[in-house]
Formats: structure tokens, sequence, C-alpha cells
């Protein structure tokens, strides 16, 4: 029942937002920024120093809450478990892996493998992948979409890279259940502007409630 809980935060809120940051402190304070806008899905990338820890706290932060806290840039199965034994909520991988899979599949939690082919799509798809995420998403654009769900349109896709304000509406009016978004939303921590984060979280959110409504 978690993984069904886990997985309706992420497709009704449409935002998760991929953090990168330098340091713990700098990751923590960007996901807090984004659930202030909207943001119901927070993906701590295995790049952030200390992403263990940074998932224990997120976690038991919003513990009592609609937002969940997952992994990305996890590339093999020992970095999931890790995550998950952290709190990771869902994983998130740049490229499929099967002992990734099995292992997600085996503690029920959502895996989100990146594909670019309908070829990897299929392959994830016989693993138990819950969503697809098309990676990178900026190699191919909204219009893409519509040419995977013609022959498979029971896969759900969540394109990650080169997603922004401008373009985020036409990837969900072309079929996307969610958008991952990253440096477009997270690059003014560089500066210290975390309530800018938060205005383009809050924007995000609306576009997206825009285009499904349309």
């Amino acid at each position: 029942m978690k993984k069904l809980n886990v997985l309706n935060s992420l497709t009704e809120c449409g935002v998760v937002a991929v953090v990168r940051a330098d340091t713990m402190e700098e990751a923590i304070l960007i996901s807090e920024a984004c659930v202030k806008g909207g943001i119901a899905g927070i993906e701590i990338t295995f790049t952030v120093p200390d992403a263990e820890a940074v998932l224990k706290e997120l976690t038991s932060i919003y513990s009592n809450s609609k937002v969940v806290i997952g992994a990305g840039t996890v590339l093999d199965a020992q970095t999931a478990r890790i995550a998950i034994l952290a709190g990771a909520e869902f994983i998130v991988s740049p490229c499929f892996d099967v002992e990734t899979a099995k292992l997600c599949n085996l503690y029920q939690i959502p895996y989100m493998p990146g594909c670019m082919t309908i070829n990897e799509m299929k392959q994830a798809l016989q693993y138990g992948a819950d969503i697809i995420k098309l990676f990178p998403g900026n190699a191919y654009g909204p219009e893409f979409i519509k040419s995977v769900k013609a022959p498979l349109p029971q896969v759900n896709i969540m394109p990650t890279g080169g997603v922004s304000l401008d373009n985020v509406a036409e990837w969900i009016k072309n079929g996307c259940v969610a958008v991952g978004v990253g440096g477009n939303l997270v690059t003014p921590a560089k500066t210290g502007k975390y309530p800018q984060i938060t205005e383009y979280a809050s924007e995000y959110i609306k576009k997206v409630k825009e285009a499904r409504e349309a």
C-alpha cells in the first residue's frame, strides 16, 4: 500500500525536484524551499555529499506529510539498498539496471530508471519499473512523448533534463505523468536565494495544474 501512496503523491503533484548540492546543509535547504513551493517529490542525488544522512534527515522531517523523499543517481543495487535503508521512498537512476529493479521490487519501492529508446523502456517495464525517466529529456523534447505512447500507451513517463517553466506544460499535455526538474529549479541556491527556489517551485506546480485542466 505504501508503494501506491508514494506513486500517487508523485503523480498528483506532477513535479519531482532533482536536488544536487555541494553540502548536506545546502541539500536540505533546497529541499525545504521546494516543499514550501508545493513540490511533494524530492529526489536527493547520490552526488550530494552525505546523501545517506540527507535522506535520513528529510524522511524524518516529512514523515507525517504527503511529501515523499527519494534517492537519485543510483547506479547499482548496492547504492539502492543503502538509500532504502536510509529511508528513500523511491529510487531514480540515469539508466536501467536489472539488479536495482529486482531489489526495488523486493522491497516494494518505486523504481524510475532512465531510458532513451523504446527497447530500453520495454526492458524496464518487463522488470516492473513503475515510471520511466526519459533522460536526458532535452535530447528529444516534448513531441517525443506522443511517439512513445503510440506503441507503448501503458508507459508512465517522467522527463528529466531540459524541463523548464517554458515547456513544462507541453510535456504534461503530451502525456507525461510528472516531470523531473533540476538545474532550472535549484540554481538560485548557489547564491543563497532559497526564496526564489520556492517561487520557481510554485510556478512549476501552477503550470502543471493548468496543463492538466486545459
